[in-house]
């Protein structure tokens, strides 16, 4: 029996119109969620993401500004920019978009911007409350996995939750979101010996890698549920980390890719500036 595929992109839309209404709530209590994204340099790939948070925005109807910077910004000139960010009550939501040039330091940035305004969730001190448990903004992709799990009504407590990859962004949060959830969790790398050995044991198999084809239908067991993170480009198409074909065979659940993980990444960052808004105004 074939899987049942989660599509991201139909549920991002469910949760959208949620939040368009939210934000029409807010509006009539003086409450104006804005979100500010500051790109630098001309990278492709991320312009067209740009392009997508700043659409997905104006479709909630929700304020955003996009700042475009040169490849030559320095390091204190962007640094300024952010305090001045920082400081204004009308921004509730800062993102830098990254990959960021050779010359600034990711992590100088990511630590300058408030973690009230953080709504990427990478500040180490949002890391750091994760960690233990409390409220605060969660890494988008990471807790967009999380709700597509318990929007298909997924059982996640108890089960064994085996990751590939364990990159900031995605891997070690997926991780420990679900080990917040009473998951048992395992990390597998690119130098975990014998990777089908723990794969072949995941109740949910989450892959992060980034690279295309690792995990087939041999590398599961029936019934698993498959998270494709990946994104890569073979021959001019997307495609994932998994070979969707032969795990959808095998596979309880499974997301595509495109139109699975993706589309939600963008909508919890909507999420995370509406709770964000939130937050400031009851200050």
């Amino acid at each position: 029996m074939a899987a049942e595929v989660i599509y991201g992109k139909q549920l991002a839309e469910d949760l959208r119109l949620e939040m368009k209404e939210e934000i029409a709530e807010l509006s009539k209590e003086g409450v104006h969620p804005k979100l500010v994204v500051v790109i630098v340099g001309e990278d492709p790939a991320s312009k067209s993401y740009v392009k997508g948070k700043q659409r997905a925005s104006e479709k909630i109807g929700m304020a955003s500004d996009l700042i475009e910077l040169s490849a030559e910004t320095s390091e204190d000139e962007l640094l300024h920019i952010i305090n001045q960010l920082n400081e204004d009550k009308a921004v509730h939501g800062i993102l830098v978009q990254l990959p960021l040039p050779q010359q600034i330091d990711e992590q100088n940035v990511i630590e300058a911007i408030d973690p009230s305004k953080d709504v990427d969730g990478f500040h180490p001190i949002n890391a750091g409350r994760m960690l233990t448990g409390q409220e605060t903004f969660y890494p988008c992709t990471p807790f967009g996995i999380l709700v597509m799990l318990k929007r298909a009504e997924v059982s996640i407590e108890g089960k064994h939750v085996v990751i590939i990859g364990r990159s900031n962004l995605v891997g070690k949060p997926v991780g420990q979101l679900l080990l917040n959830e009473h998951a048992t969790v395992t990390h597998c790398h690119s130098r975990t010996k014998n990777l089908r050995e723990h794969t072949k044991r995941a109740d949910i198999l989450i892959v992060a890698a980034g690279k295309a084809g690792l995990i087939t239908g041999e590398d599961i067991t029936e019934g698993t549920v498959v998270i494709d993170v990946g994104v890569n480009r073979v021959d001019g198409k997307l495609t994932g980390d998994v070979d969707f074909e032969s795990a959808k065979e095998k596979a309880s659940y499974i997301t595509p890719v495109p139109k699975g993980v993706g589309p939600m990444t963008i909508t919890m960052l909507l999420h995370n500036t509406i709770k964000a808004a939130k937050w400031i105004d009851q200050k």
